[in-house]
């Protein structure tokens, strides 16, 4: 079994800046692509970026692409979001996952992701 582990939540300020770290273990071929999502208090859970393992093929949320990067290394198995700007709206715990692949649509996750790690939480103060 896959195990996914986030790290680098925590409390910032509005404008500030924040990298996520999530690492997968792997027994395997399973994994092929990385990704993370975030869920808002009253919200659901919704795509923020992803990418293969190589890095060469990335994938953004229409919404966020502009304030966020993410980078991956693929030996380590460890993906890396970059977030800068963040407003408080990007309060949420944040949430790697890991899968043979990434399918989106239009900036929208549809599936590949099968490993899931516990999320890790970011809050941004005004």
């Amino acid at each position: 079994q896959v195990q996914v582990v986030e790290s680098g939540g925590g409390l910032v300020q509005a404008g500030e800046s924040l990298r996520l770290s999530c690492t997968a273990s792997e027994t395997g071929s399973e994994i092929g692509a990385m990704a993370w999502f975030r869920q808002g208090p009253g919200k659901e859970r919704e795509f923020v970026a992803g990418t293969t393992r190589s890095g060469n093929n990335t994938r953004y949320s229409g919404f966020l692409r502009d304030r966020v990067t993410i980078s991956i290394d693929g030996a380590k198995n460890t993906v890396y979001l970059q977030m800068n700007n963040l407003k408080p709206e990007d309060t949420a715990v944040y949430y790697c996952a890991a899968g043979p692949r990434i399918i989106t649509m239009n900036g929208q996750y549809s599936g590949g992701m099968e490993f899931w790690g516990k999320g890790t939480l970011v809050i941004v103060s005004s």
